[in-house]
């Protein structure tokens, strides 16, 4: 979906994250600091064929549906919600799917206008601190939004302070940015969260110089065939080490629509197309890594220790 009519949900069982960066793995320029993900991907087989590193399958009408034939075409697929709600509800939904891994989300856009508040950031602080997978979090200070800033970034540093507090191994963040990448750098920055979590940028828009602060900062990047079709968005991707680079859909992009698991398929196969086309790697490279770091991402052996978002209430 479209930055504009995308939305998310929340925090699964099979969480995921972070842990300490992989000091044996080559650190692609000077400009880039260690890498805050897990082990390095090229010495690893993945159990998926394609691994969506930011979606929203519980915002689909045939979400379940989706989720099965996602598991049958070898798709695994990172629920990002949108609010705690959302995500205990996503929990629930995708419970018995093991391609589906359920982030637990605070969206910027849900505090700006108004469908989640004060309470809601007391919830997610609460289960972030036992989730290894959290997103979609992060600020947006596109146009009206940006009214909301204040609120927006008590939200995002409530979250983040209960996950400095909490520190899980293998936790993982998927995080939005609009026109706001520079500030929620400061607040991971602040709560020294990239040190124990992997940090993902969903779909990087910020400024080139944002770009390298996020490299330096050991961050990841997801990108998607949306955010291809643009210059910048192609150039970005052909910087970002392959070592920091995966692969996402952020489908739908209308929320309540139905879709299909070839339908989600098919975008992180154009994906795949065109960073071949602008990136030194061969596609087959590219792919057998993305797929690989995702999975060592979302894998459940990855957690080592905490309790899961519904057994924090």
């Amino acid at each position: 979906m479209t930055r504009e009519t995308m939305g998310p949900r929340a925090g699964s069982q099979r969480s995921v994250g972070t842990g300490t960066p992989d000091t044996a793995r080559k650190t692609p320029s000077a400009t880039d600091g260690p890498i805050s993900s897990g082990r390095a991907p090229d010495s690893v087989q993945s159990p998926w064929r394609l691994v969506d590193m930011h979606c929203h399958p519980d915002q689909l009408a045939n979400g379940d549906e989706v989720a099965r034939d996602a598991e049958r075409l070898g798709i695994a697929l990172f629920c990002a919600t949108v609010s705690p709600a959302d995500s205990l509800i996503a929990l629930e939904r995708f419970d018995t799917a093991p391609n589906v891994f359920v982030g637990m989300g605070l969206h910027p856009w849900w505090l700006a206008d108004g469908r989640c508040g004060e309470s809601d950031i007391e919830t997610a602080a609460r289960l972030a601190a036992t989730g290894r997978l959290i997103g979609e979090i992060g600020l947006d200070f596109n146009g009206s939004r940006a009214k909301t800033a204040t609120l927006q970034e008590r939200g995002l540093s409530a979250v983040l302070q209960s996950c400095a507090r909490h520190p899980i191994p293998g936790r993982v963040l998927s995080l939005h940015a609009g026109k706001a990448a520079g500030r929620v750098l400061d607040l991971l920055e602040e709560f020294n969260i990239p040190a124990h979590a992997s940090c993902i940028f969903h779909w990087f828009s910020g400024t080139s110089d944002e770009l390298s602060r996020a490299r330096r900062a050991g961050c990841l990047f997801s990108v998607n065939e949306h955010m291809l079709a643009s210059k910048r968005g192609r150039e970005y991707a052909r910087q970002i080490p392959l070592e920091r680079l995966l692969i996402e859909t952020d489908a739908p992009r209308t929320f309540g629509q139905r879709s299909s698991a070839t339908s989600l398929g098919g975008s992180l196969e154009r994906t795949l197309d065109t960073l071949a086309s602008i990136r030194p790697e061969s596609r087959n490279r590219i792919a057998d890594h993305t797929a690989a770091l995702g999975a060592d991402l979302l894998s459940p052996q990855r957690l080592l220790r905490g309790q899961t978002p519904i057994e924090a209430l």
